[in-house]
């Protein structure tokens, strides 16, 4: 960050007084630019026992397949993020949505929150960032073509807890490490 968002002066890396790690802090107007996680929500859309994937359309990770999820936008409940992200990415409509997975993803300071849901209708298409969207068994999935390790694990989960017909909510962390396996 090189300028302020109120002002529009030059802003420095600094340790405001009271805080305990470095900042934008505006050169002028003393404004603090505080940088925090952003918040990733999706669906793990499911019908007759299918869950729905997407091929996606934009990177990063451009033609691999992902569960419908992105950025929540601003005004929104996660619940309402997570609706409005299976519509724009696989044109499903969904309900019955009950939180299920929760990552902490600190070396890209995002949080990730799935919520299991069934898909109305059965009905589903492609949105402008997907390229196919399809339903999979667990025997059907591409596994070496998934988008991100939080999907990878989030499918095998569901996976898992489907034949018990039990799905606790499981609040876990990726790391780097996890990552290097």
């Amino acid at each position: 960050m090189k300028f302020c968002t109120r002002c529009g002066n030059a802003v420095s890396l600094k340790i405001p007084a009271g805080d305990d790690r470095e900042r934008f802090v505006c050169d002028s107007c003393e404004l603090i630019h505080y940088s925090n996680p952003r918040v990733i929500v999706g669906c793990v859309p499911v019908y007759q026992g299918r869950v729905l994937l997407c091929l996606r359309a934009i990177e990063p990770r451009k033609n691999y397949w992902t569960l419908p999820a992105g950025f929540m936008e601003n005004g929104e409940t996660t619940v309402q993020g997570a609706a409005r992200e299976t519509w724009e990415e696989a044109r499903a409509r969904v309900s019955n949505l009950d939180l299920y997975r929760v990552f902490d993803v600190p070396h890209i300071s995002q949080v990730y929150m799935f919520y299991r849901c069934d898909i109305d209708d059965g009905e589903f298409g492609v949105g402008p960032e997907s390229l196919e969207s399809e339903l999979y068994t667990e025997a059907e999935i591409p596994w070496e073509r998934i988008a991100f390790p939080v999907v990878t694990e989030t499918l095998k989960a569901y996976f898992a807890d489907a034949p018990r017909g039990e799905f606790p909510v499981d609040v876990s962390a990726i790391d780097l490490g996890s990552l290097r396996r």
